[in-house]
């Protein structure tokens, strides 16, 4: 948190450290007017706010009690379980806490019951053998129990786009697709 990064509440107001509140991640300072013969996106990412023009690319943050922003993740990339919002990037980092995998993408599938359930597409390392109880358990240490994968997908390869980044698509792709074949519980 400084005088050109901070976080932003529904009301566009600076959300109060401490206080858990979800916000959006905001940057002032020298920052665009909008996007050139796009109004509606314009409108959407630069605001004004207590006289202070900021942008807001998307990312859902918090701002802790010291003043340290915790980045969540993209808002548009979160999953609604059961009325809750959770951030892949949250899950993810507990998933790759477990020594045998190498890569995980978190992703939302479909659920009658809660709207979407939390799915981890993972490469495991070479000759390991991946527990999906034992990747819950770890993750249990470190995540409240609506965001622990309630179905582990295990892939060769966790595919990335061009950019390096993690490829949301395809990942929640090969998880429907699992979990469509799969008679198994937990796939």
């Amino acid at each position: 948190m400084n005088e050109w990064t901070n976080v932003l509440g529904e009301d566009l107001r600076l959300v109060v450290p401490g206080s858990g509140v979800i916000g959006r991640l905001g940057r002032s300072g020298h920052v665009p007017i909008g996007y050139l013969g796009d109004p509606e996106k314009s409108v959407a990412t630069f605001v004004e706010s207590q006289e202070t023009c900021w942008s807001l690319p998307g990312d859902m943050a918090t701002v802790e009690a010291d003043g340290t922003i915790k980045v969540l993740g993209r808002g548009s990339l979160s999953i609604n379980t059961g009325g809750e919002k959770v951030f892949p990037d949250e899950v993810e980092a507990a998933v790759k806490a477990y020594p045998d995998v190498v890569e995980a993408i978190v992703v939302g599938v479909p659920d009658e019951r809660f709207g979407e359930r939390v799915v981890a597409v993972i490469e495991a390392r070479p000759g390991a053998t991946l527990g999906t109880e034992d990747l819950r358990k770890v993750c249990n240490d470190k995540l409240t129990g609506y965001k622990i994968s309630r179905q582990v997908v295990t892939v060769d390869r966790v595919q990335r786009s061009p950019s390096g980044k993690p490829d949301y698509p395809w990942a929640k792709q090969v998880a429907v697709d699992a979990i469509n074949n799969s008679t198994t519980p937990g796939v």
